[in-house]
């Protein structure tokens, strides 16, 4: 079996008995940008696997995480795959990211215009067993690339519809961001690779604080 450095919280090893206190299910942290938050999910387990509580809807608001979310999106990417830097305008959009299979580092990189931390980003890993969820408020570029062996399957909510008219980016490899990504010669779409670079996206911002 696969080791995913993380082991879920055994409360009661018996088989047929998943005991667990549902008081807190999750944990809140702002990331060195503190817009982004990093939330840590209970993870209740047994010998026979887990129960992890995902999203509810008045815990996020009663946290000050949005509440209200209008679609759900799942993607599945191979061993190596990097996709990004991505954002939405009109309508903004937000994400509250999570991993169901597999490994990713997810990387979130601040394009507000006038934000202190402007042209910065923050990095995390996020896996199927870590029980980690990354909230990005609109105003921000994702991306992630998958990590180890095996595929990765991305399940994230997005707080406002799709429109392929509003979806813009910057490059994932530029220099100026200079994020370090963990992997070797990813593959990247064709898309992707003619994102602008930051220097171009700094001369028309999308966002603006």
């Amino acid at each position: 079996m696969r080791s995913t450095g993380f082991q879920p919280v055994f409360f009661n090893s018996q088989p047929g008995r998943l005991c667990y206190e549902r008081a807190q299910i999750m944990t809140i942290t702002p990331l060195e940008i503190p817009d982004l938050k990093l939330i840590e999910l209970k993870i209740f387990g047994d010998s026979r696997g887990f129960f992890v509580e995902r999203f509810q809807e008045n815990k996020f608001k009663d946290a000050g995480l949005p509440g209200h979310y209008v679609q759900d999106n799942h993607s599945r990417s191979a061993p190596g795959v990097l996709r990004g830097l991505h954002y939405q305008l009109n309508p903004a959009q937000g994400k509250l990211v999570g991993v169901v299979r597999g490994r990713i580092w997810d990387v979130a990189v601040d394009v507000r215009a006038g934000s202190p931390t402007f042209g910065q980003y923050a990095g995390i890993e996020l896996t199927d067993m870590n029980g980690r969820l990354l909230w990005i408020p609109p105003g921000f570029a994702h991306g992630f690339c998958v990590l180890g062996d095996e595929p990765a399957d991305v399940l994230y909510k997005v707080d406002a519809p799709y429109n392929p008219a509003g979806e813009g980016g910057v490059l994932w490899s530029d220099a100026e961001l200079a994020v370090p990504w963990p992997v070797t010669n990813p593959t990247v779409s064709a898309r992707d690779q003619k994102l602008p670079a930051f220097s171009q996206y700094k001369q028309h911002p999308a966002f603006r604080m």
